[in-house]
């Protein structure tokens, strides 16, 4: 009796403090009184204490059915994407293809980038098959990366990653998410795990130091590390592995993409028949190169839904890119985010003067967004000519391969929205179908928390069921 006294009167006061707030601060409530009701309580009784932008709007009338601090400007983590993805929609089209291109004069050929983000390792091989079917003996192999900038990483990108496949460097030339994907599994008692890994290719180096044990006793944890620091693709595998273990998986990324996939590509055509003498990276004008075979991948479509299921961030930023490119050759970040500004508040109508965009994934804590822009965008898309492709991509509650995987289970088909994490923040938009109102949008944007994210993943769920079912 005692809880729920107190449980009530923090409901109270929190209607108290917004209802006496003036109607122009960021602190206005609106909307459904009873489902305002029911999302404050869930915030008390969630026992949180961070910066929190909430809003919730029918899409049939637009009527805000919930509305908590919804023009606080917070970090959007990987709800940025939310951005990237409608813009590249608008701006390169569903039907985009990203191609990657083999030139060749005399005994020389160029390997081009085209920002292809979902480039196979079979797809590079079959490129060479057809290579190494006319040309035997090449002399030098140049890499061409120059459809984009240089720049690998993004604004405000902490200088200590590391070797994380969320972090992996961004280049016109890129394959495999620019990871190598190690595969570790027990190996006799008392010796080195098992290692395996791909791609094969002598571009890395891997130091085998792990152990495999019996007991649990001061044991240390599988990592790999990769000389980061110093830019090298040395990875050191070390810690143990009880010897009852399943194979685990790990993704790390590496350094210059662009040799990495210059040297796949290399080894690939030795193995079909051909020699590389020299691999370089473009230094001279290729205009008397002619076109010898190209890759096309699949649509921008099919990338834009990993995108936004896998929360891929090299995706992003090569959209971005990409982007920047139909403006001016190489494609830049500045360039590309720029675009996406100007349909931000072109198309969409959204007030931009305040909105940061220093990447594309969200990755950047430098960028800056309010659960209101974030509203008006899921509006527009879902009354323009995009609304089917856009909310394609998005994944839904329990979707396996998901962000949203282990989250909404019993909601699969009635919430598609695009996640977003970093530490101390934990965010939530998109769109639900709820008993009551139809379809809405909604975003919920929670930052400033220490320690677990477990009980913030909880309240949005909260939330958008206590929406769902009112």
């Amino acid at each position: 009796m005692i809880k729920s006294i107190h449980t009530l009167s923090l409901i109270l006061l929190l209607n108290i403090y917004i209802s006496c707030t003036p109607p122009s601060s960021l602190y206005r409530m609106e909307g459904s009184t009873a489902l305002i009701k029911k999302i404050n309580k869930l915030i008390v009784d969630s026992g949180v204490d961070l910066n929190m932008s909430i809003q919730v709007v029918s899409l049939s009338d637009d009527k805000t059915l919930y509305n908590y601090n919804s023009q606080k400007l917070l970090m959007p983590a990987s709800t940025n994407k939310l951005y990237t993805c409608a813009a590249s929609l608008y701006y390169l089209g569903k039907d985009y293809r990203f191609t990657t291109q083999v030139l060749a004069r005399k005994n020389n050929l160029i390997l081009r980038g085209g920002a292809d983000p979902d480039l196979k390792i079979e797809q590079l091989d079959s490129l060479s098959i057809e290579v190494s079917k006319k040309y035997k003996n090449i002399d030098t192999l140049f890499v061409d990366d120059s459809f984009l900038d240089s720049l690998n990483y993004g604004e405000g990108w902490m200088w200590d990653e590391g070797p994380w496949w969320y972090a992996a460097p961004i280049s016109a030339l890129s394959i495999n998410d620019n990871c190598v994907n190690f595969y570790i599994e027990p190996g006799p008692l008392g010796q080195n795990a098992v290692v395996n890994y791909f791609p094969k290719t002598s571009y890395i180096n891997v130091l085998n130091e792990s152990l495999t044990v019996n007991d649990t006793l001061d044991f240390k944890k599988i990592r790999i590390d990769r000389n980061w620091v110093n830019s090298k693709n040395d990875f050191n595998i070390y810690g143990e592995i009880m010897d009852t273990a399943r194979i685990d998986t790990f993704y790390r990324n590496i350094n210059n993409p662009t040799i990495f996939v210059g040297t796949i590509f290399k080894e690939l055509l030795k193995k079909n028949g051909s020699t590389v003498k020299h691999l370089s990276t473009i230094s001279k004008n290729s205009d008397d190169y002619f076109d010898l075979i190209e890759h096309q991948s699949d649509s921008l479509l099919v990338s834009a839904k990993n995108l936004m299921n896998e929360s891929d961030n090299l995706t992003a930023e090569l959209f971005i890119k990409s982007i920047g490119a139909l403006d001016t050759l190489p494609g830049t970040w500045k360039t590309g985010l720029d675009s996406v500004k100007s349909f931000l508040a072109r198309e969409v109508l959204i007030d931009t003067s305040n909105i940061r965009l220093a990447d594309g994934s969200g990755v950047s804590r430098y960028n800056l967004t309010s659960s209101a822009q974030l509203i008006e965008l899921l509006k527009w898309m879902y009354k323009s000519d995009y609304k089917d492709d856009f909310i394609y991509t998005l994944p839904g509650g329990g979707w396996p391969k998901s962000t949203l995987e282990k989250r909404l289970t019993s909601e699969a088909g009635l919430v598609r929205a695009k996640t977003g994490g970093l530490s101390g923040a934990r965010n939530l938009a998109g769109y639900i179908t709820s008993q009551k109102y139809g379809d809405v949008a909604f975003s919920i944007l929670m930052n400033g928390y220490i320690g677990s994210s477990s009980k913030y993943t909880r309240l949005q769920n909260q939330i958008v069921k206590a929406v769902i079912y009112d």
